[in-house]
């Protein structure tokens, strides 16, 4: 609904991707796993080893300068 206000496709967006994209980004700058479990709520840290893998595919990434 607010995506659409202001030029965002909401297809484009949803509330898993917000979630992924803020703990993918904690992740980048070190948060640690503890502060984003509790940030987060998830119960299972296994769930939040998967955003924490998917923030470490573009490091030494060949197109890391434009992606």
């Amino acid at each position: 609904k607010y995506a659409g206000r202001v030029g965002i496709d909401p297809e484009a967006v949803a509330g898993h991707s917000l979630r992924a994209g803020f703990l993918t980004e904690a992740s980048r700058n070190g948060a640690t796993i503890a502060k984003m479990q509790e940030v987060s709520r998830h119960k299972k840290v296994e769930v939040l080893l998967g955003y924490v893998r998917s923030a470490e595919l573009f490091d030494d990434h060949a197109g890391e300068g434009f992606l």
